[in-house]
């Protein structure tokens, strides 16, 4: 009965049509962890990059309790840092302290408005996270799971693709991230599942969700498959859960 503990961004916990609780069955680390006879603990928030779950694992003490429960720890994180941020990060995350209220929407109904444009017009840049802060925090990350628990697997992801109007349609970030993590990877011997190799087809054919971001059902499959099967190896047969 393998624990799994995801720590992800919205592409972990949003559905076809709207966000939903971690334990709806055909979110994609549930059907990881129902194909490999096991459950999944979900650590995620929306727009969440690698930096967010190096702070979520150092500084809330409902992870600290899982991680000692956990059996392997999934990094799903790294996609949402190669988004177009045309406001630095802390510019854009402080627009919802912006008081009064209305004056709160006016600037947020403003940039929404501007960002596809802007994406286009600087060509992706500024991204969410640089590549090599997403590397940063997913080797701190790594670096101290092996620490605290030396035993216990940790994989990561590649970044997924999207079509999103919001965004300008624009992702030159993917590549220069996606390639800073595989080569993270190896150094580090972390495996990793390529989401742009799983779901890319899904998502670029407007199959998934309509925001051109997140997926549809059929995506969600996709990718608890594929992850379940590179977990497969990675959880000896018969060893007793970590929780047990």
């Amino acid at each position: 009965m393998p624990r799994l503990l995801v720590f992800g961004d919205s592409l972990s916990f949003q559905g076809p049509e709207s966000p939903c609780a971690a334990d709806e069955p055909r979110l994609w680390p549930n059907i990881a962890a129902d194909a490999l006879g096991g459950s999944a603990d979900v650590v995620a928030s929306a727009g969440w990059t690698a930096r967010d779950a190096w702070w979520s694992m150092t500084g809330d003490p409902r992870v600290w309790a899982d991680l000692k429960h956990a059996d392997v720890v999934i990094l799903a994180v790294g996609s949402m840092d190669t988004l177009p941020s045309p406001l630095p990060t802390y510019l854009r995350g402080g627009l919802k302290y912006l008081r009064p209220a209305g004056l709160r929407r006016a600037v947020r109904k403003t940039y929404l408005a501007a960002q596809p444009r802007l994406a286009v017009v600087l060509r992706g840049r500024p991204r969410v996270l640089p590549a090599k802060l997403t590397v940063h925090y997913l080797d701190r990350a790594v670096y101290a799971l092996r620490v605290l628990r030396p035993e216990m697997p940790v994989v990561a992801v590649l970044p997924s693709v999207h079509r999103a109007s919001s965004y300008g349609n624009v992702h030159t970030g993917r590549e220069e991230t996606a390639g800073a993590i595989a080569a993270w990877s190896r150094r580090v011997d972390v495996p990793l599942l390529n989401l742009a190799e799983v779901v890319g087809e899904h998502v670029l054919s407007g199959r998934g969700n309509p925001d051109g971001m997140h997926w549809g059902w059929e995506g969600h499959a996709l990718v608890g498959k594929a992850m379940a099967a590179l977990l497969g190896p990675l959880l000896a047969p018969g060893e007793p859960s970590a929780g047990t």
